[in-house]
């Protein structure tokens, strides 16, 4: 008879775990995923970086126009950025930088890494993507939930004019208005994530003055948002309550509150997860408005600003964060999606 040691048997149970971890339909389809992310990104970036060239001149261009700049200075430079060589050589070593130094390229304007830079403009345009995400949410869901069980009511009709008016408002519009307000009244700042004194506060007033600095934008983002989200919770939770297991439940004498907030609401916020990946998706872009009109240092106008100078790596690194946020959202609100329902099937969605 052959013994076996304790620590033996509790690596022999922890393989066993692992094995069935890995080998669990959630594991899967996300390994799955993940190799789906690589040819994605891959053909993303080639398409990206096609259309980039397919656009006129270069960054040098400008330069080229300067008489007190040598044609010898900007032959360095074309060999310096790679502008010398062919479409496809570019490409490829652009591609290659990434693969073997992680490395994103040298952004032509700021002479910096393109890395570095898109690092100190996440954290602004996240805090105000999440916050306006949060508004968004928790008025959307809350309204769309009371308009659709007093359908045909007086709050219900209040509430379709509010998002008839929210929906008829694009988000520049509602920038304006917001900044008019803040010009003509002294309660909100105009512009900027924080105050001229920002430093020399407390910890707690640091927090309070880029909130008090934030509640413009997020505004700005979340009252146009929300009035879809609004209707579409009220559509969707009008949709579930005809249903016949709804009118089952009712019929077997179950309170009122239960029917609505534990049998058709988990139903009626399943196409709302889905939407929630692509919210995650455009965290990055959607702030562009806001950003613009309150002066708020985050991602959209530095990435505007590589557009129109043709700074080519930072455009393409901020493409691919994109795709890959794009990527890592709808993967999440498919999970969510069998957390929210155990009876979808993952393989069916991958």
């Amino acid at each position: 008879m052959i013994l076996t040691s304790a620590p033996s048997l509790k690596f022999h149970h922890l393989q066993q775990n692992v094995f069935r971890g890995l080998t669990s339909e959630t594991s899967q389809f996300i390994v799955k995923r993940l190799l789906q992310a690589i040819l994605t990104l891959f053909l993303a970036s080639a398409l990206s970086f096609a259309i980039i060239q397919l656009a006129p001149g270069n960054y040098l261009d400008t330069l080229k126009a300067n008489p007190q700049i040598s044609p010898e200075r900007i032959a360095e430079l074309e060999a310096q950025f790679g502008l010398n060589k062919s479409a496809l050589q570019q490409y490829f070593n652009w591609l290659w930088q990434i693969i073997r130094h992680g490395n994103f390229g040298t952004s032509f304007v700021y002479q910096r890494s393109v890395a570095s830079l898109l690092w100190e403009r996440v954290p602004a345009t996240l805090l105000l993507s999440f916050s306006s995400i949060i508004v968004t949410w928790g008025l959307a869901i809350p309204l769309g939930v009371i308009a659709g069980i007093n359908q045909n009511r007086w709050s219900d009709r209040t509430l379709q004019v509010v998002s008839y008016i929210g929906q008829g408002f694009p988000s520049f519009i509602t920038a304006l208005l917001l900044l008019f307000l803040a010009q003509n009244t002294p309660l909100f700042p105009v512009g900027g994530m924080t105050s001229i004194d920002h430093d020399d506060l407390t910890g707690l007033g640091k927090v309070l003055d880029i909130g008090w600095h934030l509640i413009l934008p997020t505004l700005a983002l979340s009252l146009t948002s929300f009035a879809g989200l609004q209707r579409l919770m009220r559509g969707n939770l009008l949709d579930v309550l005809r249903q016949n297991y709804i009118q089952t439940a009712r019929a077997k004498g179950l309170p009122e509150h239960r029917v609505i907030y534990v049998h058709a609401l988990r139903n009626a916020i399943n196409p709302l997860v889905t939407l929630l990946g692509f919210e995650f998706a455009s965290l990055l872009s959607g702030a562009f408005i806001a950003e613009f009109f309150f002066n708020w240092p985050g991602l959209g106008r530095l990435i505007l600003q590589a557009v129109q100078s043709q700074d080519i790596y930072l455009v393409m690194a901020s493409l691919m964060m994109g795709a890959t946020m794009l990527i890592i959202g709808n993967l999440l609100a498919d999970l969510l999606l069998k957390w929210v329902d155990p009876r979808i099937q993952l393989a069916a969605n991958g």
